[in-house]
């Protein structure tokens, strides 16, 4: 089945996420070790037709790209070489951290877990790869980027009270 690919960059670990057949979800799929980046990525696609890669880019919040777009950049020339024939996307990875961040603490996710970087990187993947779903379908289902507009486990308990009653 086609998959789009979510890649959140790093020297060091690099997460991953995917996209559902339809294109509407992405989900985290793993956090790879920088070096190991391409042969998972062409073990990957042994199993599944990628249709199009979308890789985090790193920019200033004026919008300038920032030190690490570098890295980033080199990145791509390695993965155009790898993989002619799959359109690559740069998505604005800014405060992605911030929001796998938040995404971990309203999913209930234990402080210990949260240290995991490895985890922050595939939620970051996961997030860039949905921002470009929902900008390019506009039906996709989002993450919340206000963190005010997730409900806390309280409202949650008086609305699963409400529908007991």
């Amino acid at each position: 089945m086609d998959r789009l690919i979510g890649i959140d960059y790093g020297k060091r670990r690099t997460g991953i996420s995917v996209s559902d057949p339809l294109r509407i979800f992405a989900s985290a799929l793993d956090t790879v070790d920088t070096p190991k980046l391409i042969d998972f990525l062409k073990n990957y696609a042994k199993e599944e037709t990628i249709i199009r890669f979308v890789v985090g880019y790193p920019v200033n919040m004026d919008g300038k790209p920032s030190e690490a777009a570098a890295d980033v950049e080199a990145f791509l020339k390695t993965l155009s070489k790898e993989f002619p024939g799959i359109p690559v996307t740069l998505e604005d990875e800014r405060f992605t951290s911030v929001l796998a961040h938040r995404i971990m603490i309203d999913g209930g996710m234990k402080a210990k877990e949260r240290k995991d970087k490895k985890s922050v990187d595939k939620i970051s993947a996961a997030i860039i790869l949905q921002s470009f779903l929902d900008r390019s379908s506009g039906e996709g289902i989002s993450f919340a980027v206000n963190p005010a507009a997730v409900p806390d486990s309280r409202s949650r308990k008086v609305t699963k009270n409400k529908r007991q009653k």
